[in-house]
């Protein structure tokens, strides 16, 4: 029985001390001297432009090639005695030496890394000092640890300067760094330039105790400092797996540089085995230093004449790009024109990701005024024909003068070369339509969308009725009404408003809108009427109390009208079933049925059934109730007849996707 007991623990500890032994605690390198050339040298893996030289230099990177470099110590380390166990305290020296390519222009640095496999795989070839990709640069899942020594200013990372060492987890924005340098007796700073091809001490120490990370520097030679040049806090017990693989890592683009690797120690639970300084190999013969002076010497005007130029070359394309022409009708409407230079300042150049929409007839762009710190939204209009410009600003600038809760505010105009820019208050919560379509991740409850419907009722009824003139929209659809911070509808876009007098019609013969709200009227006749709003606004009850779009296809790829759609719910005597089955059980089932037969009656075909918007108000605030009609009403000749075929007549001349008409082409 002992002897069983015996041997059970013999075997036991002889496993445990095979498993602890192919587990590195610690090794020194006093150079890389190998007797033969491969991918392994005294298990030093490289990759990439790494390659070590006979006398034993490692060196990362040279000005031959371009792109990245990796050496790792091909053993794991373990960094913890358990998977779940805080990890260990570790230590590593070195001695490193960058030389540029030209003296005074710097390429990137280097990196000493601990990484969680041998090399690393999805870095991005000579960016990111070979450790990250634009993808994965900051994500935890990195799981890596590194002290970088770079040698370029990257305000995306914010580095501090363009000579700095910094500690990076997970990322190259260093969680602390500092100028080059060391401290010396005195506690007086000294700057080190890293990219001087001198020879340099580093440090790095990680106390597992008290999770502090010190990084030293120092010249060759010298004694290891007692203040630390970075010292922070970080608990790397996340970062660090059980096994991890240290080594180092350095790119070079355009600007070439050679990065060496002299000497490098490293210990597990213990500091690192001090350096034979002596024994290290020595760095190739550098260029003559009255050849360097000469080059710089010449480089130095070269550069300086060639700044020179681009300098003004950018400023001249700058001009021309910021440019804009006054014409003399325009100065009648001056303080409603805007500077371009304003802004195209304020959407920073109309970038991208301030893009808030575009359509037919133009792109909106999010922006903040420079001097007030306006937000505002900023409609770039194409304008291929300038045939009515004159008119078209002046109805602009007209509308723009209207003054009412439910409109988005229009604060001014600036026209340059081939388009126009229509500038509006920004609008926080964005167009009633990504709350309406295809599982929108935020949605509106039922009194949000009937106060917002009967917002848009009120701005409508202002437009047609109240103001000093008879306001046209021409395109009141769901993209076209915002919401403010509080959630209030705001009918918006008037780029395609048309003026005329109470009493009068307005001289339009040509169609424009979006498809699923033109009314067959005016799609036959080619005049927009107040009528015709109506028919629109219609379709947007319709479309709040479904949550639909105008226009949808059935199963069988069909086209399928809301209307129709809505109207066959009625025939069939159960028209609550059409609503919005995000809307949930909280809703005003009276509300819903009103709204839904408003909107049907909105939308009739005959435009003299269509009640105005005066008569809509009403009902919708209670003060009166919808006449009596019945499904069989809209069937007089046929509702869903009198729409398709204005559809049918309108393709002929527009093709089947979209109406997205010039506002400033012919037939004002």
């Amino acid at each position: 029985m002992f002897m069983k007991l015996f041997t059970i623990f013999f075997f036991s500890l002889l496993s445990q001390s095979l498993q602890s032994s192919s587990r590195t605690l610690d090794f020194t390198y006093n150079g890389f001297v190998t007797e033969y050339y491969s991918n392994m040298y005294n298990n030093i893996s490289i990759e990439g432009t790494a390659s070590l030289t006979s006398n034993g230099l490692l060196v990362l990177t040279n000005t031959n090639f371009q792109g990245t470099g990796h050496a790792f110590y091909t053993k794991p380390i373990r960094f913890k005695d358990s998977p779940n166990d805080t990890a260990s305290s570790f230590s590593t020296a070195f001695v490193f030496a960058i030389n540029p390519q030209i003296p005074i222009l710097s390429g990137h640095g280097l990196a000493f890394v601990v990484a969680p496999s041998l090399g690393l795989p999805f870095s991005y070839p000579s960016q990111y000092l070979g450790l990250f990709n634009i993808s994965n640069n900051g994500n935890d899942s990195n799981h890596v640890f590194a002290v970088e020594l770079d040698t370029i200013r990257s305000t995306e990372f914010n580095d501090t300067d363009d000579n700095h060492v910094g500690i990076d987890i997970n990322s190259l924005r260093s969680v602390e760094s500092s100028p080059a340098g060391y401290w010396d007796k005195k506690g007086q700073f000294k700057n080190l330039s890293l990219i001087s091809g001198k020879r340099m001490q580093v440090w790095v120490d990680y106390d597992g105790r008290t999770h502090r990370i010190n990084v030293t520097m120092a010249p060759f030679r010298k004694v290891k400092p007692m203040k630390p040049l970075v010292s922070v806090i970080r608990d790397l017990s996340s970062v660090l797996l059980q096994d991890m693989f240290v080594g180092f890592s350095s790119a070079t683009g355009s600007v070439r540089s050679e990065h060496y690797v002299l000497g490098w120690s490293f210990s597990v639970k213990g500091e690192a085995p001090p350096l034979s300084l002596s024994k290290l190999p020595k760095l190739p013969w550098f260029k003559d230093t009255r050849i360097d002076r000469f080059i710089s010497l010449l480089l130095i005007p070269l550069l300086f004449i060639i700044s020179l130029l681009f300098l003004v070359r950018f400023i001249l394309r700058r001009r021309r790009k910021l440019s804009e022409e006054l014409e003399d009708w325009e100065t009648e409407f001056g303080k409603n024109r805007l500077r371009f230079k304003d802004l195209y300042f304020a959407t920073k150049g109309f970038k991208e990701k301030d893009l808030l929409g575009s359509g037919g007839f133009g792109s909106v762009y999010r922006g903040v005024m420079p001097k007030t710190e306006k937000e505002v939204a900023v409609k770039r209009v194409s304008n291929k024909s300038k045939q009515g410009l004159k008119e078209f600003v002046a109805e602009i600038v007209s509308i723009g003068q209207m003054s009412h809760r439910n409109l988005v505010p229009l604060l001014g105009y600036c026209r340059r070369r081939d388009e126009l820019l229509l500038v509006y208050d920004y609008m926080p919560n964005g167009s009633l339509d990504k709350y309406l379509y295809n599982s929108p991740d935020v949605t509106l409850d039922w009194k949000q969308r009937f106060k917002v419907i009967k917002g848009v009722a009120s701005a409508l009824f202002f437009l047609h009725e109240e103001w000093e003139q008879v306001v046209i929209h021409r395109d009141v659809k769901a993209s076209n009404v915002l919401l403010d911070s509080e959630h209030n509808g705001r009918l918006g876009d008037f780029g395609l408003a048309r003026l005329c007098g109470h009493g009068s019609d307005p001289q339009t013969t040509h169609v424009a809108g979006t498809w699923g709200y033109l009314a067959p009227d005016y799609i036959r006749t080619g005049r927009a009427t107040t009528a015709t709003d109506v028919f629109a606004f219609g379709v947007l009850l319709l479309e709040v109390a479904c949550g639909r779009r105008p226009i949808d296809q059935n199963e069988n790829g069909e086209r399928l009208l809301l209307v129709d759609w809505v109207l066959g719910f009625w025939t069939e005597e159960n028209i609550l079933d059409a609503k919005d089955p995000k809307l949930g059980p909280e809703y005003d089932q009276r509300e819903v049925e009103m709204v839904l037969k408003l909107g049907l009656l909105c939308a009739h075909p005959n435009p003299q059934v269509r009640p105005t918007m005066r008569q809509v108000l009403h009902y919708l605030k209670g003060d009166a109730m919808l006449p009596d009609f019945s499904p069989s009403d809209f069937c007089g000749g046929g509702m869903t007849l009198g729409i398709n075929q204005g559809l049918g007549e309108l393709a002929t001349f527009i093709g089947v996707s979209s109406i997205a008409d010039s506002i400033l082409s012919g037939g004002r």
